[in-house]
């Protein structure tokens, strides 16, 4: 397997995290929010690569030194390529009086506090160097799900309320299909059938005998709610919810990761499948 390698900078200042978004284009989903992310070329050592980043894309000229935080690993669940990722992540910590002037590789930046960082939706590779720091607002771990088997999951409602279904896809480290499925749950609405379909989900994953999973979801305020940022209310999700609580008991390691629609399409496949099949029956 191909891997990529990267260094990404965990920039504070003032105790605040610097953020950015990248100009779409870079991948298949439209731009997120991520921390100074940069490749090193050929012949540069790592922290050489990582000065000569914050320089060109931020206009930064560090004064401070960087420092060495943390190497990881992980295999990301979006795109067809499932590649390998290695990043070499580096603290720096700029002075009050310094100043960025991103290049046209990103759109914007903001400095936000640690605990907002829910607030928005960052890539993967930024999520798992920031829980090295503890910022990571969720349950689970998520650095012990990175190279996970990962769960993809979909709800389906058509009418919202209305004739509604659920779908899932296990996929290992690898990238091999190892169950896939979808079923009819009668008549729902759509952020019901969401959580219906994490709950078939998790429990298709325990039948299989994994410890360890990352579940993927493209609906944002289920996948944030079950990372605990935002508290469920709603009364016809409390049961749902609690019982999905219960089912993660029963793993080692997990991890919350929310996708763009188009990143989720053999979930949403099943989910819809199941609707036609139950209606096509005779």
């Amino acid at each position: 397997m191909k891997q990529r390698i990267r260094v990404a900078g965990i920039v504070q200042k003032g105790g605040e995290i610097l953020i950015m978004k990248r100009v779409a284009g870079r991948n298949e989903s439209a731009p997120t929010w991520e921390i100074p992310t940069g490749k090193i070329k050929f012949g540069e050592q790592p922290e050489e690569a990582m000065d000569r980043m914050l320089e060109e894309y931020l206009g930064i000229e560090l004064t401070e030194k960087t420092e060495l935080k943390d190497v990881i690993t992980f295999i990301a669940p979006s795109g067809s390529s499932q590649l390998n990722n290695l990043y070499i992540i580096y603290t720096v910590v700029l002075s009050e009086k310094t100043k960025i002037d991103p290049t046209e590789r990103y759109t914007s930046y903001k400095y936000i506090k640690p605990e907002d960082l829910g607030n928005y939706c960052l890539d993967e590779a930024s999520i798992v160097a920031l829980e090295i720091e503890g910022r990571e607002a969720g349950h689970g771990n998520y650095r012990e799900a990175a190279n996970s088997a990962t769960v993809y999951v979909d709800g389906a409602s058509r009418g919202n309320p209305g004739p509604s279904g659920i779908g899932y896809v296990i996929i290992d480290e690898n990238g091999n299909t190892l169950a896939a499925g979808g079923e009819f749950i009668g008549f729902a609405t759509s952020r019901v059938a969401e959580y219906y379909s994490l709950k078939l989900g998790a429990m298709k994953a325990l039948d299989l005998g994994l410890k360890s999973v990352r579940f993927v979801g493209d609906n944002l305020m289920m996948i944030n709610q079950m990372k605990g940022i935002y508290k469920v209310k709603n009364r016809d999700l409390i049961a749902i919810y609690d019982d999905i609580q219960e089912i993660l008991q029963n793993f080692e390691a997990y991890a919350f990761i929310h996708v763009k629609r188009e990143q989720n399409v053999k979930a949403d496949a099943n989910a819809n499948m199941a609707i036609d099949d139950h209606f096509s029956k005779p």
